[in-house]
């Protein structure tokens, strides 16, 4: 199989991803469609604009035609600050009706993440804006950030949806405003395919770590295909050794759900309960009683990368995603891996049938036959 070399760049100050490979006509025809990509003739290479996602574009979109070595491709911090460092800072009396906002985002149970995400998405917005008073924004000032922040600095369309989220609920709540979010069309959202590990992969990254307390929460998070935070927030009461059920409370979309637990992981956080003997959590930081930091928690995975020499851009959600496409392959019904999960749609589940290889192994190509 053919082979494109992902690597950064920077281009005019600005950074990119650069697709290098020797040349050859039908890679470059295949290449050249994939969208937004353009040449840049003095460096001889075919680029895109940089973005937190766009690895996962490439793999998307190349899967199965063309092979990707991205071994030399890091993710980097896209320069937000220094475009946020150039707005007017917030003006006092808008950061107080943000201010009584959260405290109404609070008071409705939204989840601290979502009160933080809309925080931030209206104090840009009200910065562009040169704290233009609420009073007296209108419709087209949406059109304009979009233009000219969003689009512009080539944000993701979940950032985007976000945006328009935020200010939306907001002008409703302080305002009794309906500005009108139709002006900006939603961007569809990318289908993506989730990133899914071998069981080798994994397997040398759950034993990467000799520190126990590492291993057992980099385990139970493949184990019980947990999310980054229903593991951080699991108390020692949520594990039901007798029953080998595990309790993950209050995950996304406040929902309560119950989740089987084997009699491996159990020994292991046994082992690890008695070293450690933590107060509240079932893992806790450097203080006793005080909740596991989610910095560290990622910190603990990418050194279990380095040590176990796999060169992937791996994060924590890549575990539930393998965890999920391991059970599918084992033939676990989707049903069942729906509840595991605590997916509210069949339709989220249903994306593992598209990255699960069992099935697609056992198909025949016609090629075979000429």
């Amino acid at each position: 199989m053919k082979k494109i070399f992902i690597k950064n760049g920077i281009i005019d100050k600005t950074q990119m991803v650069f697709l290098e490979f020797p040349y050859d006509f039908e890679l470059k025809e295949l290449v050249r469609t994939f969208p937004g990509i353009d040449w840049k003739k003095e460096l001889k290479v075919w680029y895109v604009p940089y973005s937190n996602n766009k690895l996962n574009e490439l793999l998307g979109f190349f899967k199965g035609k063309v092979w990707l070595d991205y071994s030399q491709f890091k993710k980097v911090a896209i320069p937000v600050e220094k475009i946020k460092n150039d707005l007017s800072p917030l003006d006092s009396g808008i950061g107080e009706e943000i201010l009584k906002f959260e405290q109404w985002m609070r008071n409705k149970r939204y989840s601290e993440s979502s009160i933080k995400t809309y925080r931030d998405a209206l104090s840009v917005f009200f910065r562009f804006l040169e704290n233009k008073p609420i009073t007296e924004v209108e419709s087209s000032d949406l059109e304009k950030f979009n233009t000219e922040y969003i689009i512009a600095n080539s944000y993701s369309s979940s950032y985007q949806n976000q945006f328009v989220n935020a200010v939306k609920l907001f002008f409703v709540n302080r305002q009794n405003k309906r500005l009108n979010p139709e002006i900006i069309p939603r961007p569809k959202k990318e289908k993506l395919l989730p990133n899914v590990l071998s069981k080798e992969e994994v397997k040398m990254i759950l034993e990467a770590h000799k520190n126990i307390k590492h291993r057992a929460m980099l385990s139970l998070i493949y184990a019980c295909g947990l999310r980054r935070s229903e593991l951080l927030n699991l108390k020692i009461k949520d594990v039901d050794s007798k029953r080998r059920l595990l309790l993950v409370r209050q995950s996304k979309g406040k929902k309560d759900r119950i989740v089987p637990i084997s009699d491996k992981i159990i020994e292991l956080l046994r082992i690890y309960y008695k070293q450690y003997v933590p107060k509240s959590y079932l893992f806790e930081g450097q203080i006793l009683g005080e909740m596991y930091s989610e910095k560290s928690l990622e910190s603990v995975l990418k050194q279990a990368l380095t040590k176990s020499r796999i060169n992937k851009p791996v994060t924590l959600h890549w575990l539930r995603h393998s965890y999920a496409t391991h059970l599918l392959e084992s033939g676990t019904d989707l049903r069942f891996i729906q509840e595991i999960l605590g997916h509210k749609s069949s339709k989220t589940t249903e994306i593992y049938t598209h990255v699960s290889t069992k099935s697609l192994q056992n198909i025949k190509s016609p090629f075979d036959d000429l």
